[in-house]
């Protein structure tokens, strides 16, 4: 019997690699990313073994290095998932996502009287709860934990 591990997802030469991503949640960060938008490879690996979570999702971007601001929408779904940015197939930089302390446009008030349930506007809320990950409504002021925030 072997003792050799198989790689269930293909090496990388240059891009990003979002990791960690539980699986239930895996397409909607593929969402807020725009993942669906863009014209480089894209490999997308889902119910993947993970001793942390159970089976996680993860997600690998031929060469974009997507902004921080952008990745860290995903905190929202996906407090759990960490960045790698690799160059050269080398793992360059590493770091976890974290709720950004203003979301616009990503999240849908749970308030139907909400003047953005009402109007076509853009979405805010404001972190108003770091510990808890709770945000706020910057219109109706309507509050929710981050985790069951309804993402448009």
């Amino acid at each position: 019997m072997s003792s050799k591990k198989e790689l269930a997802v293909a090496a990388l030469r240059n891009g990003t690699v979002i990791d960690r991503i539980p699986s239930s949640v895996l397409f909607e960060a593929v969402r807020i990313l725009g993942i669906e938008r863009l014209d480089k490879h894209v490999t997308i690996g889902n119910n993947l073994d993970s001793k942390k979570l159970g089976t996680k999702g993860i997600i690998k971007v031929a060469d974009t290095f997507f902004p921080e601001d952008v990745l860290n929408r995903i905190a929202l779904i996906a407090p759990t998932a960490k960045i790698n940015i690799i160059r050269d197939f080398e793992v360059v930089e590493k770091y976890h996502v974290e709720l950004p302390s203003t979301v616009m446009g990503i999240v849908k008030c749970d308030n139907p009287k909400c003047i953005t349930n009402n109007e076509p506007m853009r979405t805010r809320f404001d972190l108003v709860d770091p510990a808890h990950r709770v945000i706020r409504c910057y219109y109706c002021g309507h509050s929710v934990a981050a985790s069951h925030a309804h993402i448009k």
